[in-house]
């Protein structure tokens, strides 16, 4: 009997049982990115990790309805209360419409998650598609006296929140009057009755672009209350999960607490849970460091720091050999092999689609062999219902492997087997590989990948970078692809 699935839970500290709210539905909501730039690796992990459970839980066969949200409004620089949106800067700077700069990289994203093989949400809701239930947020906590207003903005009152028995600090374990202690008034917060409030409203200056008209004037949501109006309508007031990277613990998350707590009166998610960060070579992962690359200089190899191209496949099965709620080091050698492990797999996909059962009475069952498989079936469960360890699950696929190996180099007779145990080793290889773990095999419907280097190709001909242009066919040769004319279009065929 497999062992029930349990999920560390952020808010209790501890892997809990998992138990949904109305079985066999499970909501779950995913922070998504803020379109303004192109998505980053570390973005890249989290919805790789919630893609996999969000797989997971149909494979066992819940009905799972996922959230995941575009913030199109509100994320201000420095992710605080003051200063400009950042889509709203970047439209500034190129002189566009801060829809047009929302579209390109909600676009850009799609695109990254269709290389990856990410299954797409159910829903997939916009900040500024959510005007109406925003402002009626806000009128609510005030109504509650748990917010308030000051110069056309309107604050959480977290001290407030506290008095009437919240507990602002939970999710990440930061007690209030420690909080209250480290922060210090900063220039343009006075209008705030504690510098540790935040803003729900935001009164829009004179050079914002963005602004919706509301009860308070001119103005735009806050960034934490848009997950929270969002959620909640889609998910209901109390849902099962929500999942972001280990970034968002403090202080957004913490703020959605408070937020669906004052408006409903009670937690709003039963299991919070968190990815963990990338770093490389061992160092964090950051444009200041000059160690932050793109997914596309990923697959094309265009980074100074990497050695050579690698494919979308080979990065998730890269990202799914460790735990979630571990760091994440990317190395070269790391990479490397991770590229070898995953074409073993892809090549023991291919061999599985052509098996067949051949029964003979003169081949003795290999009694030991089929209990090893029903062991490796048995343990690649237990390991996805320890709280996802994709990592022990993954070495499971390998045991399975050797006996696909095995029967493809005539070492093993399917008779030996038995039609029973032959038949689960065939569909559980290749169910857990594409359905759970999202492995699929690269080939020439990697249109996604192409076209995107084809746009970097043109890009660095133009700038005459012509090493990162032999960078890029570096990425076609190691995947077995020929470039018949890169000016126009991309040809390729497979080397046998």
């Amino acid at each position: 009997m497999t062992q029930p699935l349990k999920l560390y839970n952020t808010l209790s500290r501890r892997k809990e049982l998992f138990e949904p709210l109305n079985p066999p539905y499970v909501g779950m909501y995913v922070c998504g990115p803020t379109v303004y730039n192109y998505v980053h690796l570390g973005n890249v992990r989290t919805f790789l990790t919630f893609d996999t459970l969000y797989r997971y839980l149909t494979f066992i066969g819940y009905k799972v309805r996922y959230v995941r949200n575009l913030t199109d409004v509100g994320h201000l620089v420095g992710d605080g209360d003051e200063g400009e949106d950042k889509i709203g800067r970047m439209a500034k700077l190129e002189k566009v419409e801060p829809m047009e700069i929302v579209q390109r990289f909600t676009n850009d994203f799609h695109t990254v998650m269709a290389q990856f093989n990410t299954i797409p949400p159910s829903i997939e809701p916009t900040a500024t598609g959510h005007m109406v239930e925003q402002i009626e947020a806000v009128q609510t906590l005030l109504a509650k006296e748990l917010a308030y207003e000051s110069n056309g903005s309107v604050y959480f009152d977290i001290e407030r929140y506290n008095q009437q028995g919240g507990n602002y600090g939970k999710l990440s374990g930061r007690i209030l009057d420690d909080l209250l202690n480290e922060t210090r008034e900063l220039d343009g917060q006075s209008e705030k009755r504690n510098p540790l409030d935040f803003a729900i409203w935001k009164r829009a200056s004179p050079e914002h672009i963005m602004r919706w008209n509301s009860p308070w004037g001119e103005g735009f949501p806050g960034w934490h209350l848009e997950c929270t109006c969002m959620s909640t309508k889609y998910l209901g007031k109390q849902f099962d999960i929500h999942g972001g990277g280990m970034d968002l613990k403090f202080p957004h998350h913490e703020c959605e607490i408070a937020q669906g707590d004052g408006l409903t009166g009670h937690d709003p998610v039963r299991y919070w849970m968190h990815s963990n960060m990338l770093t490389v070579n061992g160092q964090k992962m950051s444009k200041s460091l000059g160690n932050s690359f793109l997914p596309a200089e990923l697959f094309a190899g265009s980074h100074y720091l990497l050695e050579q191209a690698y494919s979308p496949m080979t990065v998730r099965f890269f990202m799914l050999q460790s735990h979630y709620r571990s760091t994440l080091d990317f190395s070269n050698d790391a990479l490397k092999a991770a590229q070898k492990g995953y074409r073993r797999l892809a090549n023991g996909l291919r061999v599985v689609k052509t098996m067949s059962y051949r029964p003979d009475e003169s081949v003795s069952a290999d009694m030991a062999k089929q209990e090893d498989i029903r062991k490796a079936v048995q343990q690649f469960y237990e390991a996805m219902n320890d709280d996802l360890n994709t990592a022990v699950a993954i070495a499971q696929v390998f045991t399975l492997l050797k006996y696909v190996n095995m029967l493809y180099l005539n070492q093993l007779q399917p008779a030996a087997l038995g039609d029973d145990v032959f038949t689960l080793l065939k569909e559980s290889f290749s169910t857990f590989m594409q359905d759970v773990l999202g492995l699929k095999e690269e080939g020439s419907d990697n249109q996604p990948v192409l076209e995107g280097l084809l746009t970097l190709y043109r890009e660095y001909k133009e700038q005459r970078q012509y090493d990162k242009v032999d960078q890029i066919r570096s990425y076609f040769k190691a995947q077995g692809l020929a470039i018949k004319d890169m000016k126009h279009q991309i040809d390729w065929a497979y080397e046998e």
